[in-house]
């Protein structure tokens, strides 16, 4: 096949051999990680990045290797809410190296690039899905029980990215209990289905209110609307997370609630939580 000048090598089908070589390195990765779980909501606000780290931590605490990729990059929170410091290194100038935070927990997020964290990020669609394709195959995020991908709201470039980097990921789709996220969180559901994509279940968050001084529950919003959604669309409740004045003092101060001592509603959830991921993929530890 004749090559002209500037253009990359072709291999025998016309891909590309840096393409293939791309492909390739994520397919290595990705095949040196037992499970994807894909964390996203139609919704903002309903807690994606608190149920993504307090996941993480409560599944790393219990001896499972993890890393967190934060593909929400016009508003990563996910670095504050586990007290990441420092900044991803390059060893070779090729590969690059996650900052481990919360013991250890592998993080690639982009607030860990910027040397100035309240700049905003201003890229269109192919700069998102490349950057996201880059923190899939040239990070070394080693052999992991669980790798957890946070997703910003909606259903657009970052989640496609993902979704078609990682067919094998399972969705776990986060909602609050009233009708104005479930009816985006719908919509959500509908894009997955769209996509083929496996849906792991429904976490319902900020549930309730459980009062620390007489131990009432008070519902913030409709009862049970997550696990109304999750029947209707004969997908499993995963949990329930309870709104927990304990786990915003912990996110405030970059420290996921599951990691805190004491007794606190959240923490408990978000513990049968990481119960039920481990019996699903049948990944308990004794």
């Amino acid at each position: 096949m004749e090559q002209h000048q500037g253009q990359p090598p072709q291999g025998g089908h016309g891909i590309p051999i840096e393409e293939a070589m791309q492909e390739k390195q994520l397919r290595d990765n990705m095949r040196a990680i037992g499970y994807k779980l894909f964390i996203m909501s139609g919704k903002g606000g309903v807690g994606k990045s608190s149920v993504t780290v307090n996941l993480a931590a409560a599944l790393a605490a219990r001896g499972h290797s993890v890393g967190v990729l934060d593909v929400d990059l016009h508003g990563p929170s996910v670095p504050r809410l586990l007290g990441a410091a420092g900044r991803v290194r390059s060893e070779d100038g090729q590969h690059l190296t996650p900052v481990t935070c919360a013991g250890n927990i592998k993080l690639i997020s982009m607030d860990l690039f910027m040397p100035d964290t309240d700049k905003a990020i201003m890229w269109r669609g192919a700069m998102k899905t490349s950057a996201i394709k880059q923190f899939l195959t040239d990070v070394l995020w080693g052999p992991l029980d669980y790798l957890l991908i946070d997703s910003p709201p909606g259903t657009g470039d970052e989640h496609m990215a993902v979704l078609e980097a990682v067919p094998d990921a399972l969705s776990v789709v986060v909602t609050t209990p009233q009708e104005l996220a479930l009816a985006d969180v719908r919509k959500a559901l509908d894009f997955l289905r769209e996509e083929n994509a496996p849906i792991l279940g429904i976490v319902e968050n900020m549930g309730s209110f459980i009062c620390p001084g007489c131990g009432r529950e008070y519902a913030f919003f409709k009862k049970d609307g997550g696990a109304r959604l999750a029947q209707s669309c004969n997908l499993p409740l995963l949990a329930s997370i309870p709104f927990d004045p304990a786990a915003v003092d912990a996110a405030d101060a970059g420290r996921p609630i599951v990691l805190e001592e004491g007794d606190s509603p959240a923490r408990a959830a978000f513990l049968r939580l990481a119960d039920t991921i481990e019996l699903v993929t049948g990944r308990k530890k004794n």
